[in-house]
């Protein structure tokens, strides 16, 4: 493979793994305010026990749950191009060292 080719995906390979790393920051400022909304609600349905404080709840932790997938996708996102850069920085760098 060519040294520009390489550098080129290289390249997008850092930008598509910042901009996952943007996302899971914010996923993560996301999951804890609702976290903390679906225990807020938690609370709510276990003193109130009305059956619409019980199915707020339900839609709460159902949010948590979601977002809680959501982060992992991205984390696999992550891990995937970490691994993808690292391999094309060691092409790169066994390409420069070769005569």
């Amino acid at each position: 493979m060519r040294t520009w080719l390489i550098e080129r995906r290289l390249s997008d390979t850092s930008a598509r793994l910042r901009a996952a790393r943007d996302e899971l920051q914010i996923l993560d400022e996301q999951l804890d305010v609702i976290s903390d909304e679906a225990e807020d609600l938690r609370i709510r349905a276990m003193v109130s026990e009305t059956p619409v404080a019980l199915t707020e709840h339900s839609m709460g932790q159902r949010h948590v749950t979601a977002m809680g997938n959501a982060r992992k996708d991205v984390t696999s996102r992550i891990d995937a191009l970490t691994k993808q850069q690292d391999d094309l920085l060691d092409k790169l760098s066994a390409q420069r060292s070769s005569p």
